[in-house]
């Protein structure tokens, strides 16, 4: 990019890591394409970002917003307090740092700091990255001059003519084509052979899934299925005694999973909840996959996730409410149904996109050129 002087742009969002690994991923795309642009990220302090961004590099203010609980709760007394405190301190950040572009990637942060842009003339870009927006999203699009999605049809939602297509950004390392399975097994001590089902219950542990597999044990318990299990810390040793007392050696267990490009590699259908993000993990992936939405999120966007994959028969949804019951049938189900597995397969492997965080750095450029 032939410049003048050093662009600054402002990255706005997180409290997850579906909101802080794509906001790096977006940098980190627009870096490599102009090492010189300075950029300063705003986040939610005692949140994730706090930490992360740092380590990758960059530099990040905080401010003490907090989430509205949807729940009553005597923390929601104190939510406008912090919120009008955010809303200062936004109008100070942007002040000082004086941004090009300001980019939303959601989470609690970006709503004070994005509206605070807008309000200074700074032009905005938002990245959605649900089928169903959510409402932060929808007041700041008013303002924005460039929408990024990773679903169709969301003129739903959004202005159609400032809507762009990019997809959502992912982790790079996940996704390396010419893996070697048999290494990949061997990173799990599993063996080839057999089908292998990596269950994600989520770093805390998505209960329903657990539960599931728990009930489910004398179904998953057959020579020909081998499971790794991503249970999370709080079910480990509970999910470790059931394994001990069936004498279940083909089942691994795991609170966390650190080398997830193995994991997904080693499987041959994968059950998961059905984040924005980890569906766009799961969509380069390209294997069969059972989703279990989690119902304990804003506006229920996991199911419309998880339902837009299903509208392209890329996906099995399994509601929450009946995951206990049906889970292990399912996966049972599924691995002997070969036809089933390799159209999931294919269908869903379509839906990925592999440069989004290059396409929403396109979008950014695009509007510093304007």
């Amino acid at each position: 990019m032939n410049r003048q002087h050093t662009y600054r742009i402002l990255i706005g969002g997180g409290g997850t890591g579906g909101h802080v690994f794509p906001a790096i991923a977006i940098a980190e795309a627009l870096r490599e394409r102009d090492p010189g642009l300075e950029f300063l990220f705003v986040g939610a302090r005692g949140r994730l970002e706090m930490e992360k961004v740092p380590e990758a590099g960059y530099r990040i203010v905080g401010l003490p917003v907090r989430g509205f609980q949807r729940k009553w709760s005597w923390k929601n007394f104190t939510f406008f307090l912090w919120l009008m405190v955010s809303m200062v301190q936004s109008r100070r950040i942007i002040r000082r740092f004086d941004p090009h572009v300001a980019v939303g990637v959601g989470g609690y942060a970006s709503g004070p700091i994005l509206k605070a842009a807008a309000r200074k003339g700074i032009p905005i870009l938002i990245q959605e990255q649900n089928s169903y927006a959510g409402v932060t999203n929808r007041i700041l699009a008013r303002s924005a001059r460039t929408i990024c999605v990773a679903y169709d049809h969301m003129d739903r939602y959004f202005p159609a003519d400032r809507i762009v297509l990019t997809g959502n950004p992912v982790r790079k390392q996940l996704i390396r084509p010419g893996r070697d399975r048999q290494k990949d097994l061997e990173a799990f001590q599993l063996e080839e052979g057999k089908q292998t089902c990596l269950v994600l219950g989520g770093s805390l542990g998505a209960r329903t899934i657990n539960l599931g597999i728990m009930e489910g044990l004398e179904k998953l318990d057959r020579d020909d299925l081998q499971v790794i299990w991503q249970c999370g810390a709080a079910f480990r040793e509970e999910a470790e005694s059931m394994i001990r007392m069936r004498q279940m050696d083909r089942v691994r267990v795991f609170a966390f999973i650190s080398r997830m490009d193995c994991a997904y590699g080693a499987a041959d259908l994968i059950v998961s909840r059905a984040g924005a993000i980890t569906i766009s993990e799961l969509c380069l992936v390209g294997k069969p996959v059972i989703l279990v939405p989690s119902p304990n999120v804003a506006e229920d966007h996991q199911t419309r996730n998880a339902e837009a994959l299903v509208e392209h028969n890329a996906a099995i949804l399994v509601p929450d409410r009946n995951a206990r019951q049906q889970l292990a049938d399912q996966i049972v189900q599924l691995m002997h149904d070969k036809k089933r597995k390799s159209e999931l397969s294919n269908n869903i492997k379509k839906l990925g996109i592999s440069d989004a965080s290059q396409r929403i750095a396109e979008e950014v450029i695009k509007i510093i050129h304007r």
